[in-house]
This record gives structure tokens, sequence and C-alpha cells, in this order.
């Protein structure tokens, strides 16, 4: 597996039952990794596989590449050639953030495992299904026929494996009547942020839009704010759609709001009551039950309720601020399992207090296992 970020590129190696053999993360400016660098880090992790399975262990037979845009080209996992890089290289102005990385990721990976099977795996894909009414902007039609403006959502490897788990694990334990749960709502908590509403295991609403940008406060993205706002800001104040960009994705959320983009330190500044902590945590909270409680209503209720990510999983304040006020939808989180989960375990941990009608996961973001299953797909179907 090969997740690309605008500065590290993080390796995993999967086996066929889902067994973890070992994960690297490496430097990589713009997706470019030093060629060295990565054909080493490769072949530890081959090693790891080697001494637990034997030496006869073969390499890998396919790679999974996490792209974060398939635009409306690709809903699917598929197989990457030529025809696919230069589709995925044509989308790169709907994510200038994150499609350049990827694309240079995927043409290192190739020239150090030339044999392996690359397969794309998208985070948009997940989103493909939102129906008419949750994709569609309304703005002139020329603007969404000429240049594909919609909805199409983000986080979706993410929110596609926790929703899944959630089902799973209310089946396991025999909860509503061992028919899993049919409405989750998945909060995929990090430096970004989203929600998704997943109805039967297909997404039907999500917080991202067009962009990254819409949704809920994150580390350094503001989230949703009035698109008047950003005219007032061009037009009476003359800032540039640069300056605007570079301020609403990387001056904004939690970091214009307390100081800091991290999570934690809001949380303990807020705990001794400076005032622009206290304000970033309640704007951030605010937004967050808002957008679960919209994503129940696309959903006609709510059976289950997700926390994953960096925030999701290790944040017990965040989890049961969120909690405390949803309780009209059924939400109510056990206060000792919530304050008792370790993310260091990686482990999938209940909350949900004793009668609460909804059940409440930490589950741990597994990207990679998703990735895994997307490329398994494309193996089956060749």
């Amino acid at each position: 597996m090969v997740n690309a970020g605008s500065a590290t590129l993080k390796l995993a190696l999967v086996a066929p039952d889902d067994t973890l053999f070992g994960a690297r993360e490496l430097a990589a400016p713009a997706g470019r990794a030093d060629l060295t660098e990565l054909r080493a880090a490769v072949d530890e992790l081959l090693a790891r596989r080697r001494g637990e399975q034997g030496e006869t262990a073969a390499g890998p037979v396919a790679v999974g590449h996490r792209i974060v845009h398939g635009g409306t080209a690709f809903t699917a996992p598929v197989r990457v050639d030529d025809a696919v890089a230069a589709r995925l290289a044509e989308l790169t102005a709907l994510a200038p953030l994150h499609q350049p990385a990827a694309l240079a990721a995927l043409g290192e990976v190739c020239e150090v495992l030339p044999d392996a099977v690359q397969v794309a795996c998208f985070d948009t894909a997940f989103h493909a299904t939102l129906p008419p009414a949750a994709a569609t902007y309304a703005v002139p039609a020329v603007w969404r026929e000429r240049h594909g403006i919609r909805r199409y959502g983000f986080h979706g490897l993410s929110h596609a494996y926790a929703s899944r788990r959630a089902a799973e694990l209310v089946t396991a334990a025999g909860a509503a009547g061992g028919a899993g749960a049919r409405r989750v709502v998945t909060c995929h908590l990090g430096s970004g942020a989203s929600l998704a509403a997943v109805r039967d295991g297909v997404s039907v609403d999500t917080t991202m839009g067009f962009t990254p940008l819409e949704g809920l406060v994150m580390a350094t993205r503001s989230g949703d704010v009035d698109p008047g706002l950003l005219l007032w800001l061009q037009t009476s104040a003359g800032m540039s759609a640069q300056e605007l960009t570079e301020a609403l994705f990387h001056a904004s959320g939690l970091a214009a709001l307390a100081g800091t983009s991290d999570m934690r330190a809001v949380v303990e500044r807020a705990g001794r009551q400076e005032e622009a902590a206290v304000l970033a945590l309640a704007v951030y909270l605010h937004r967050l039950r808002a957008g679960i409680a919209a994503m129940a209503a696309s959903l006609g209720g709510l059976d289950a309720l997700v926390f994953t990510g960096g925030v999701g999983e290790r944040s017990a304040q965040v989890r049961a601020a969120a909690a405390d006020g949803l309780a009209f939808l059924g939400v109510a989180v056990d206060p000792a399992r919530n304050a008792g989960h370790d993310p260091a375990a990686g482990e999938d941990t209940d909350l949900t207090a004793a009668g609460a009608p909804v059940r409440t996961f930490v589950i741990a973001a597994r990207e990679d296992l998703e990735i895994a299953r997307g490329v398994r797909e494309i193996l089956s179907e060749e």
C-alpha cells in the first residue's frame, strides 16, 4: 500500500489475510522519495515477511495507491496503465495539493517494483453513490455541466472501512436482531475532518464537497464559510485568490482560533480556561455536533456512530463532548470505556453506555485494509 502526502510517503505490506507485515514512512516532498531509500524500505518490509513466512515468500503481486481524486471518471479501484495515468494527471486541477504527489509516488514505485500490478484506489469513489440531492450545488447549470461542479466528498477509504467495521461489530454483538447497523455516521477526525452518512454500506451524504475545504472545522482549514465573505474580501479588501487559498487551507481552523493546529494542545489549554482555546474547542464541537445531526437526518435515524482518525481515536474529551450534545439522537457513551480507550493498541472499542439505543465506537483508521480490499477486487476480476 502506498499513501503519498505532501511531505511523506507511507508504505505498508499487507498479506492476503490482512496481516500487516510492517509499515514505513519516508520523507518525500511532493511525493518524490529518494529511490535508494524507497528500495531499502521495500526490501525491509519484504525481509520482515520472509522472516515470518520463510525465505521462499514471494514479493508483492500488486501495489495499491491512495489517490485523492478520481473525479466522475473513476468510481471504483482501477488497474493503472498509461491511459489511466494520463487521465489521473488531467484531474490535477481538482486536487492540486494531492494529485501531483500521488502520481509522483506512482511513478517511483513502478520503477522499484516494475512487475507488480499497480492499482489506484480513490478517496472520492466511496461517495460516488451520493444521490443528486446531496451531490448537487444550487449554482448555474453551465457551471455544473462545463466544469464538473458537484460535491465529490473525500476520506472515502476511511469512511468505507469504518462503516463496514461498525456493522460487523454490531452484528457480532448480536444487536439489531443480528442485522448489523444499517444507518451509520462515521466521523473521520484528523488534521482533515469529514463526516459520512452510510446506509447499508452505501454513502448517501458527506460534509466535504467539491474540495476538502467544505464542512467541519479542521486543523488548518476553515470548513464552511459564507461564500459572500470571500467575495467581499476580494472586492472590498483587495485580497487575491492565492491569498484566500493560502489562508483558508493553511492558516484557518484550529490554528486560526487557538494559535495551534494540535487538538491535544487545544484541549489542554481549554482545560486551563485559556480564552482562545475555549473558543476554538467550542466552535469545533458546535460544527461537529451539527454535522453529525445533519448526517443522521439524511439517514432518517441513527444506529451507530463511529469515531476514527487521529483526533477521533485519541481525544476522549472530543468524543465525550460530541456525544453529550447528541443525547436527543440516542447517543450516550460510557465514561470509563471512553477514557480507557488506548489508541496505541490499534484496537476498536465499544463506548456505548448501558441502555443507549445508538451504538458508539472508536474504530482504528485502516485505509491500508480498504486499499488492500480494492486491490483484491481488481486481481479477482483479472
